[in-house]
């Protein structure tokens, strides 16, 4: 473990993810406050599911627009857990930083809303995102997937659901130590029992309650590593951390796009564990931030702007 993030693990809460509303709770008010920040605004809209439920959305604006794109966030929290405010202030500063526009996503969460029901409000919120580019001056065709543990897999899945269903043309798909895989078959899941933020128990809950009574034939929108099609994706970027359970589905996810054509960039940061990128005091926590922030700013260029590699000021470099 990196030495700067060890002192970190003692601070991290306790959560017993088998009382799912305790748990719940816990997170609610480690994240409570979602104030303003410098250089962004923020608003709240909505959208409206298939079965008329309305699907909380939150609108990151930066003053300073930069990119016609747009990044689309789906949160964490192991399908049970969590709402946009756990990254709050990342994707305010996403905003600020890439000068696109963010849009957060409070899709509804497992036990009670199992499969598909999550990731229908995630694809709904892409089809309203698509059909409100003009008042939010985005190019629909420039909308990047950026998904965090539970909501790498629902982004991974939104766009296989885009790809299949000829839906938003999906530029790019960001997936954070994703949660990809409901088998927990690989070496990192069956080593990784008691790591810091997530456990393999944790791992085996959150699957059990996403899945529900789908457990017997799972679909591979519901868990992308049992997709058999992975040709004509988005490119990808997956980060993964090494003491994570989840560590080797994101690899084996990466390579499997790789080997259907899909271009990809992996990242392993050493040392780090799930969602250890939040201290931010550890040096490998700012790199892991300073790079996605360089990854999306490429993506996010305008169509027809080259590209160029950029300073840590945000400048472009002269190569």
């Amino acid at each position: 473990m990196d030495e700067e993030l060890v002192p970190s693990i003692a601070a991290l809460p306790a959560v017993d993810r088998t009382d799912v509303a305790e748990a719940r709770r816990i997170v609610s008010s480690r994240y409570a406050g979602t104030g303003p920040v410098e250089g962004v605004s923020v608003h709240e809209c909505s959208c409206t599911a298939a079965d008329g439920h309305v699907i909380a959305l939150r609108v990151y604006r930066p003053s300073r627009r930069t990119s016609s794109g747009a990044i689309y966030h789906v949160h964490g929290g192991g399908f049970i857990l969590g709402d946009p405010d756990m990254s709050h202030l990342r994707n305010a500063e996403l905003a600020r930083e890439t000068g696109a526009v963010v849009v957060a996503v409070a899709y509804r969460l497992a036990p009670e809303w199992p499969f598909p029901t999550p990731l229908d409000d995630v694809y709904s919120g892409l089809l309203w995102l698509r059909e409100h580019a003009g008042e939010l001056g985005i190019d629909p065709s420039q909308i990047v997937l950026h998904g965090v543990s539970a909501g790498g897999a629902l982004a991974a899945a939104a766009a296989l659901l885009a790809r299949d269903r000829n839906g938003p043309p999906v530029r790019f798909q960001f997936l954070k130590s994703p949660a990809l895989d409901d088998r927990l078959r690989t070496a990192s899941s069956r080593r990784f029992t008691d790591t810091p933020a997530l456990t393999r128990r944790d791992a085996e809950i959150g699957w059990s309650a996403y899945l529900g009574q789908a457990a017997g034939a799972v679909s591979p929108y519901a868990a992308p590593a049992r997709a058999t099609d992975l040709t004509n994706l988005p490119p990808a970027y997956v980060s993964v951390a090494e003491f994570d359970p989840l560590r080797d589905e994101g690899i084996d996810f990466a390579r499997s796009l790789l080997a259907a054509g899909v271009p990809v960039e992996l990242h392993l940061f050493p040392g780090t564990y799930h969602g250890s990128g939040a201290v931010r005091e550890a040096a490998v926590s700012r790199r892991e931030l300073s790079e996605e922030v360089a990854v999306l700013r490429t993506v996010l260029e305008r169509p027809g702007q080259p590209t160029a590699p950029r300073d840590d000021e945000g400048n472009r470099a002269h190569v």
